[in-house]
């Protein structure tokens, strides 16, 4: 912990915050740092020297409220830690923006590791990789029992049209950052429209799951189970095959060695796609004869992410280590998410 105040969090202002609104909770002087890895939203670890909590607010300078909404992610992560899902127990949400200069909110800090790539999984050895992966499927299928209306959630989304709005969307996305000639990527968006499925029931979705967002026990007795599903930023209520589809792809191998965005599938004791699908489907009942679909679609969407960052990284307007090789990526992703869509997920 550095005693400095990191951007964007003022230690002051937060503990006088806590002092009044949580007395007690604090016992000393607040320390900081942000924690790395944050895809958008900015990430605090915060002690009093004693005790641990978690800052989550929007990056700084951001656009975007309805991208970046604290309150959302607070009513969705309040509502679901009395369920089986695990997440950290919120302490406040604030929507003053005096106080940090933007909303946030504060969570209990969990223990635990996120793996993020294949070489981060390997030491654990095939037989906990495994068991890890698999946790992971299991507890999406907890997530995606839970009965919205049951937690406060019936009115988090519009389930109606949810794949055809989220296919617009990331068109429009996709529109927004050409500058270039990409081949296979309007087949692929025209193609994903032209078979859209019917969905099923609705669920509260997370819209980016995957290993590196969970905390996954390292304490014996406990080892190797989930602590905390984090990240929920994109969460709402629609098709719950979404989320699996962009599991099961994050569990396909790329087949680029020190490619800057990677799957874990390349680790030793990986379960297949196949037993990921397998297993959601025995342990949820859904019928998944069509993941193949949500699975190029997610290939479509994360070709959509890096094609942006790319288009980013064009006009000067990101830097750091790898940003350089994006754009190689893209049409990996394409061609992935075409080959999906023609021949379906091959078994193995």
């Amino acid at each position: 912990m550095s005693p400095d105040h990191p951007p964007g969090l003022d230690l002051d202002r937060l503990g006088a915050l806590l002092g009044r609104e949580r007395p007690g909770l604090v016992n000393g002087p607040l320390s900081g740092r942000l924690i790395e890895g944050g895809r958008s939203n900015l990430t605090y670890a915060v002690s009093d020297g004693t005790a641990k909590w978690v800052v989550r607010r929007p990056p700084l300078g951001h656009v975007l409220a309805t991208a970046h909404d604290m309150r959302r992610e607070h009513r969705v992560i309040s509502a679901l830690h009395p369920t089986p899902v695990p997440v950290p127990r919120t302490v406040l949400l604030c929507e003053d923006e005096e106080v940090l200069g933007a909303p946030f909110y504060v969570m209990e800090f969990v223990e635990g590791t996120p793996y993020r790539t294949a070489d981060q999984l390997a030491p654990l050895g095939p037989e906990r990789t495994r068991r890890v992966v698999l946790a992971l499927v299991d507890t999406l299928v907890d997530l995606h029992a839970v009965d919205p209306g049951e937690v406060g959630l019936a009115d988090f989304g519009r389930p109606e049209g949810f794949l055809d709005r989220q296919l617009r969307r990331w068109g429009k996305q996709l529109d927004a950052s050409r500058n270039r000639e990409l081949a296979g990527i309007d087949e692929l968006h025209a193609a994903l429209g032209r078979e859209l499925p019917r969905s099923p029931a609705p669920s509260v979705v997370h819209g980016d799951y995957r290993l590196d967002n969970v905390l996954i026990a390292s304490a014996e007795g406990d080892a190797d189970s989930i602590r905390a599903v984090l990240d929920w930023e994109m969460s709402t209520l629609g098709d719950p095959l979404t989320d699996l589809g962009l599991l099961v792809m994050y569990g396909m191998p790329l087949g680029m060695p020190d490619s800057p965005v990677s799957t874990t599938a390349e680790a030793p004791g990986h379960p297949s796609p196949a037993e990921l699908i397998e297993r959601y489907a025995a342990r949820s009942g859904r019928d998944v004869s069509g993941v193949a679909w949500y699975t190029a679609f997610a290939w479509f969407k994360l070709a959509v992410i890096l094609e942006g960052i790319h288009y980013r990284y064009t006009l000067g307007q990101t830097v750091g280590p790898g940003f350089d090789r994006i754009g190689d990526l893209v049409p990996v992703f394409i061609e992935h998410g075409l080959t999906t869509l023609r021949e379906g997920l091959r078994k193995g």
